[in-house]
């Protein structure tokens, strides 16, 4: 007897579900691998006395003292 046409069809669909999901994973480690590290620091920005958007922090001034 043969065998039926749906066994064949549910174990192709399974191959192609496995390898999709093989691919999506190694996309994945791909994206991991080349991230540009995404840091806190990195992503900082700041404003500068010109309302300038710069990316490294203001030099902090002590207070000036009133008399």
């Amino acid at each position: 007897m043969a065998k039926s046409q749906a066994t064949f069809m549910k174990k192709q669909l399974e191959k192609t579900r496995l390898k999709k999901k093989e691919e999506k994973e190694q996309r994945k480690q791909e994206r991991q691998q080349n991230s540009t590290g995404g840091s806190l620091e990195s992503m900082m920005a700041y404003v500068n006395e010109f309302g300038e958007i710069v990316s490294e922090p203001p030099i902090p001034t002590p207070p000036e003292k009133t008399n």
